[in-house]
This record gives C-alpha cells, structure tokens and sequence, in this order.
C-alpha cells in the first residue's frame, strides 16, 4: 500500500516476508523523503551520538531518544505538504506527530549506518482527548501510526518514538523506553491501569 505522499506502507505482518526477499543493504539507503544523505539529517545524528559507545544497540538507542524527547508530540500539525514527510525538513522542526517522527529516526539511523525501516499501524487510542476526537470527527482510530525497525544484533527491533516524556508526565500517561533488544511498542495501559493503546493491525 501506499501512503497518500507516495511514503511506502508496511504493515507489520508483510515485514517480515518483504525482508526475506530484500538485502539488509537496501536498508541503509537514503530515499526521497528518507534523505539519510543530507547535511541536515547527518547533523541530527552527529549531534545525537555525541559521547555515544561505537555498538549499533547503544547508537539506535541514543538516535530514538533524540527524536521523542527532542521533537514534541503534535498531532494537529498535519500539513499534508512534501516537505512536512521528508526527514531533512523534519529534523529542523521542534514538534511532529508519530510519522514524521518515525521519518526522521528511520534516516537517522540510516546515517548513523544503522539499517532501518518504516512501519505502519492501526492503533486505537482509548484515551483519546475530547479535543483531539473532535479533530478526528468522533473518532478514536488513528491509521497509519507510523513506528520504526532498526536491524540490530542481527534482527529487526520495534520502536516508536511518538510521545515525548513531557507530554507523558503532563497527561499521566507511560512512557515508552527503548533497550535497543526489545520491541518498544504503546503501552496497552496508562499509569492508572486504564486501557490506552490498542493496536488493532
């Protein structure tokens, strides 16, 4: 499938037979909207792996938490626009939401000489504000969430680096770490046990 920009979806199930069929190489590629190659992309990952060990795990590590905690999370920032989808553009911006986002952690690593990828996900989110559903005219479904697999230690690991850890302090929701060895998906639950994120496919 394809997103509206031209950005190619993958869900999470055709991941794993796309993979089979395509070099991991193929993977370090910049792209039009993931410009690993450009100047300002390489800043971001340079600027993020400052004092960063020389293994993949800690590197990928260090490339996500830059980009959660140093774009806000802005989900009525949607400007359907080129530029707002493309990770050089992005990566100079102080707020995004989850596809922009997981744009630029994707041609980060990339840069970084980390093999990554794109993914999408249906995700339900129960606690959904009374603003943000109006915005999404009555509806708690969010298509195409966009989340990131890094190759590291030998298999693609999952992240999504959406909610910065101020916004998650603010709203009492959890945050998200990522170890580099485990995927790193929305919480199921908010600190207070209720149902949050549910991803339906």
């Amino acid at each position: 499938m394809i997103f509206p920009l031209g950005i190619t979806e993958v869900s999470s199930k055709a991941m794993t037979a796309q993979t089979a069929q395509q070099p991991i190489s193929e993977f370090l590629q910049p792209g039009i909207y993931v410009d690993s190659d450009s100047q300002a992309v390489k800043a971001f990952a340079t600027q993020a792996l400052q004092g960063v060990g020389g293994g993949d795990v800690d590197r990928g590590v260090a490339l996500y938490y830059a980009v959660r905690d140093g774009l806000r999370y802005d989900p009525y920032d949607m400007m359907m626009t080129p530029e707002n989808f493309t990770a050089s553009h992005i990566s100079q911006r102080q707020a995004a939401f989850c596809i922009p986002k997981a744009i630029l952690l994707t041609a980060a690593a990339r840069a970084a000489n980390i093999p990554a990828r794109l993914g999408y996900a249906d995700v339900r989110n129960h606690l959904c504000s009374p603003k943000l559903k109006a915005a999404m005219q009555g509806r708690d479904l969010f298509i195409y969430h966009g989340y990131v697999e890094m190759y590291l230690e030998g298999r693609w690991v999952k992240s999504t680096p959406a909610f910065n850890k101020q916004l998650c302090d603010k709203v009492g929701i959890k945050t998200l770490d990522f170890n580099g060895r485990d995927d790193a998906m929305m919480h199921p639950y908010d600190r207070e046990g209720r149902q949050h994120m549910e991803y339906v496919r």
